[in-house]
């Protein structure tokens, strides 16, 4: 009879995970890791939660779209605005009509989020864990108190690069669409017989859409010159990824779906660039798209890019720091040159 995978022994979880590292290719700190991933997953969309959230960024495109190769650790959900905050919308419309109401809405958001986090996911998730006989802990953490890190005893460990914790990080500013419910399962369980994995059925943003945001995610980058944050050059690598399929053509020809990434970004997520000049979202979705770094804001990057490596994030498939920069190029001009298509054509 199938045993579950948590109720191996440490002992027989390490031999599989070696073995199954050997087969693969990736680390065996990172298969136990996407296990944790999608276990995490599993306890929320097997919830009341299911229908609120939305799975979104680069760990959709690994474990739902299979786009990219890189072993992305990080849980990105959108808990529904129109849920969160219904009472400040104006006939549920999920664009401030103005400043002062984009003020509102934000401060709501970063009062009522921690704390839904805390009453309603929380509870939920430690459940599933009680259920499951595991021994992990949940804190809540984030400069806005809007993240859960679930921390797990590791079996196996690596260069330090990835730790043994699962973020789950909340956001509630967007509607999580266009989306749809797709299914979810552990790198490993094809190669160990024998043992139950976790999978999960979770409400996932298209990928034209994730295009969209760390399309222009990366164009601030370009414009300010300074990194936000280690792992930054996911970004990068995971848009040569789309490139190389459908969904890239798919987002360039749908100019609606860039205005509303531009929109949304423009009200909820304004910038400056490096002279302190306000960022143009619609331009940089109407063909003025800019995904090359300079100088300084290059070499942070392909630092950043190289730490990756280093960690195994990219152990099937390791393009060097070069090619995915000359593939970024390509994609901007394609980008850029179909939306000046559509600009001109009055779309």
């Amino acid at each position: 009879m199938a045993e579950s995978w948590f109720s191996l022994s440490r002992d027989d979880q390490a031999e599989a995970l070696e073995y199954a590292s050997a087969r693969i290719g990736r680390p065996a700190h990172l298969l136990e890791k996407d296990i944790w991933v999608v276990w995490a997953l599993s306890a929320i969309y097997e919830s009341t939660l299911a229908s609120k959230l939305t799975f979104k960024g680069g760990t959709s495109l690994s474990k739902v779209y299979r786009i990219i190769d890189r072993f992305s650790e990080d849980v990105d959900l959108t808990y529904d605005i129109r849920e969160l905050a219904a009472d400040l919308l104006q006939q549920r419309n999920p664009i401030p009509a103005s400043a002062s109401q984009e003020k509102k809405i934000s401060s709501a958001v970063r009062h009522r989020l921690p704390i839904w986090i805390e009453t309603t996911v929380r509870p939920v998730i430690e459940a599933a864990m009680v259920k499951a006989g595991l021994e992990a802990t949940l804190t809540l953490a984030g400069k806005e108190s809007d993240k859960l890190v679930l921390a797990y005893p590791a079996v196996k460990t690596g260069t330090g690069y990835s730790s043994p914790t699962i973020q789950l990080e909340f956001g509630a500013r967007a509607t999580g669409e266009p989306n749809q419910v797709l299914p979810v399962t552990c790198d490993i369980a094809p190669e160990i017989e024998g043992v139950i994995f976790p999978t999960a059925q979770p409400l996932v943003m298209a990928a034209e859409r994730t295009f969209w945001e760390k399309a222009t995610a990366a164009h601030v980058y370009c414009l300010q010159g300074r990194l936000r944050g280690e792992r930054y050059s996911r970004h990068w690598y995971d848009l040569a990824a789309i490139a190389k399929t459908a969904h890239f053509s798919a987002a360039c020809a749908n100019p609606d779906l860039a205005k509303a990434v531009a929109e949304h970004k423009s009200v909820f997520f304004v910038e400056k660039n490096a002279a302190g000049t306000k960022i143009d979202y619609f331009a940089a979705t109407s063909g003025q798209l800019q995904l090359i770094p300079t100088g300084k804001s290059l070499a942070a990057l392909e630092q950043d890019y190289t730490a990756m490596l280093e960690d195994g994030l990219l152990a099937l498939n390791e393009p060097s720091f070069t090619d995915i920069i000359d593939q970024c190029h390509v994609i901007q001009i394609e980008a850029n040159r179909q939306a000046q298509i559509a600009s001109a054509a009055g779309r």
